[in-house]
């Protein structure tokens, strides 16, 4: 299957994951129940809805390929992905966002070769808005009633940078000593992975990320901004973020625009 059409087929997917999710999301109150994990994690019905979707089309895209899927290493089961391309699956970014009723969830679906990220689906259920790209083809943003629109990063403006930060975490120290070697114009408050996103598309400039942060939780956003022009790297003009790493553990990030454009 050519990546174009794999592309294509992974947005549907993500669209029928975030079909599953919002019922639950316009519920009153939505149980949840605490993950046996290092962070303590809260997960959904939502989540493990969207995720069997996700993994069931996956299987019948792609059969050959493993599949990292968060609610699945919480339960244990973890792929072996040594040696070759693997997805990571994220089914439901945003729990805390879905939990307050603030519709900045999101479904990530990202293919990883070589240790770098390939093509990604980003999907806010919520909002309708659907993120996707191909390193190397471009990435696109697809409105709800509107057509697909090409998005690329914007050249770093000289009057001053937009930065994105976490609507739950804020400023921390080290982020505040790191923006502090910028001007910074603005400060954009966005949940999941929406934040790479708003780079991808030219609203912002940079994501700092000095916090811990789990594969299938950047992967696909990753792949969208990558596929836009922009970059993961890891802090202190580190290397680009890699995949596959022991335990699916990110170190700290900086999603960056188009910084030397």
């Amino acid at each position: 299957m050519p990546d174009t059409q794999l592309l294509d087929s992974v947005a549907r997917l993500a669209r029928e994951a975030g079909a599953e999710i919002m019922p639950f999301f316009e519920k009153d109150d939505i149980e949840t129940s605490t993950k046996d994990d290092a962070r303590r994690s809260q997960v959904t019905e939502a989540d493990l809805a969207a995720e069997k979707i996700i993994l069931d089309g996956l299987a019948r895209l792609t059969p050959d390929i493993p599949v990292v899927a968060e609610e699945e290493v919480a339960a244990g089961r973890t792929p072996d992905v040594a040696g070759g391309p693997f997805w990571l699956v994220d089914p439901l970014d945003g729990t805390k966002e879905f939990l307050k009723k603030i519709p900045e969830f999101t479904v990530n679906i990202g293919l990883i070769e070589n240790g770098r990220p390939k093509l990604g689906v980003v999907f806010a259920p919520a909002a309708g808005d659907l993120y996707a790209g191909e390193v190397g083809a471009g990435a696109w943003m697809e409105r709800s009633g509107d057509g697909r629109t090409p998005i690329r990063v914007r050249a770093f403006p000289p009057e001053g940078i937009v930065v994105a930060l976490s609507r739950t975490y804020g400023q921390s120290t080290e982020v505040r000593r790191f923006l502090a070697r910028y001007d910074v114009t603005r400060q954009v408050d966005a949940g999941s992975s929406i934040k790479f996103c708003l780079i991808a598309r030219g609203e912002a400039d940079v994501y700092p990320r000095y916090g811990g942060s789990m594969e299938w939780d950047t992967a696909a956003a990753h792949a969208v901004l990558a596929a836009a022009g922009g970059s993961v790297r890891e802090i202190d003009d580190g290397p680009e973020l890699r995949y596959g790493k022991p335990g699916f553990r990110n170190s700290y990030f900086i999603a960056w625009g188009g910084v030397d454009d």
